[in-house]
């Protein structure tokens, strides 16, 4: 090793003397200017430096910078690219105050001092010059500058009270101690339930004909006959999450369907609710409201005040159950089979009912779960 290195510093050192043979000669008149000597890192001794020609080792011109991290020292301006820079110098210039305060680091007095500072001295023409901002040296324009560049978006979690979504109130204990709930929807000529339990597992999922709804002069006694018909079926639970339509009472066009919905609600709450219970006994109700804004504002099914189809949001979930290990909701074989072309696109809107139903049994839970969380 100590020989390859005197071998090589005296070959190099050996141009710069006339006459002698070597890397570089002493350049004759018109030739090219002699090249200062540097050193080349020996990469068998670190420690060692052999004389080379006027080469740079590491062309850090042609390397992409590198980020700044927050404890370094070097120049702002050449740890970023270009376009980096103007990226960054145009948020800083531009923004209001607001759209600064989204920007890490920049909330309170640290975004009125940069608009202060630029009001007063111009805009930004240099990275560097932002450390002259009160309250923004080196490390904290680094942390928003890499901010600017790389934004994190955050979801911002609303905790939901509960009785925006469940009537009348129940204490929220006896609802995550059930252990499955019925969730029934009516239409304007059938009623459909959906079955799940706390595990999110679909026990029971299905519709029921009622030919004598809207027709006639609404008799009482056929609609007790075809709700009658209903209830007989529809399985034990904990809780009866009935949904409750959102149907304007200034629309008076609609004022026979709503009703019609409100004449079934009643029915279905008298025939469901335990009968022998005592009014100070310290028992919730079994039957409960849910309101179907909150059911198509948790799935994104709101377009204004209207709600659209939920077909597609049930597919999709009857597809996770078979494809994902974790799905959000779990289907029997046998449900799977029977509805796998119920909602289809162009088979028309008649499974709406058995739709609602089970995405508000969904809803139930999920949002359940975020209030309490």
């Amino acid at each position: 090793m100590w020989v390859a290195r005197r071998f090589l510093s005296s070959v190099a050192q050996r141009g710069h003397y006339p006459g002698q043979s070597g890397l570089f000669r002493r350049p004759q008149h018109g030739s090219l200017p002699e090249l200062e000597p540097r050193y080349l890192q020996c990469t068998c001794c670190w420690r060692s430096q052999v004389p080379v020609a006027g080469f740079e080792t590491l062309n850090a011109s042609i390397s992409s910078p590198v980020p700044c991290k927050d404890d370094s020292s070097a120049p702002l301006d050449s740890c970023y690219t270009s376009d980096q820079r103007t990226a960054i110098l145009q948020l800083l210039n531009n923004s209001s105050l607001s759209e600064l305060a989204r920007v890490k680091l920049l909330r309170g007095r640290k975004s009125v001092n940069l608009v202060e500072y630029r009001t007063k001295n111009g805009p930004f023409k240099t990275l560097e010059s932002v450390v002259n901002v009160p309250l923004l040296k080196h490390k904290s324009a680094v942390v928003v500058f890499n901010s600017i560049l790389n934004p994190v978006k955050k979801e911002k979690k609303v905790r939901i009270q509960l009785a925006k979504f469940i009537r009348p109130e129940v204490d929220r204990s006896w609802l995550e101690d059930a252990i499955s709930i019925v969730s029934i929807v009516c239409g304007t000529n059938k009623i459909a339930w959906a079955h799940v339990d706390r595990g999110m597992t679909v026990l029971d999922w299905q519709q029921l004909e009622c030919p004598n709804f809207l027709r006639g002069t609404y008799m009482a006694s056929a609609y007790f006959h075809d709700v009658s018909s209903v209830v007989s079926l529809l399985p034990s639970a904990d809780f009866y999450i009935i949904e409750k339509s959102s149907i304007s009472l200034q629309n008076t066009a609609l004022f026979p369907v709503m009703a019609h919905m409100r004449a079934v609600e009643a029915m279905l709450f008298a025939m469901l609710e335990p009968r022998n219970v005592t009014p100070d006994a310290n028992i919730p109700p079994k039957v409960l409201n849910m309101m179907r804004v909150a059911v198509g504002r948790h799935f994104g099914l709101m377009v204004g005040e209207s709600r659209t189809s939920g077909a597609q949001t049930v597919r999709q979930l009857m597809t996770e159950s078979v494809t994902q290990k974790f799905p959000r909701l779990n289907f029997p074989q046998e449900l799977l089979v029977k509805y796998n072309n119920a909602f289809q696109m162009g088979r028309g809107r008649g499974g709406e009912e058995l739709c609602d139903a089970l995405l508000q049994a969904v809803a139930f839970y999920e949002l359940l779960s975020e209030s309490s969380s």
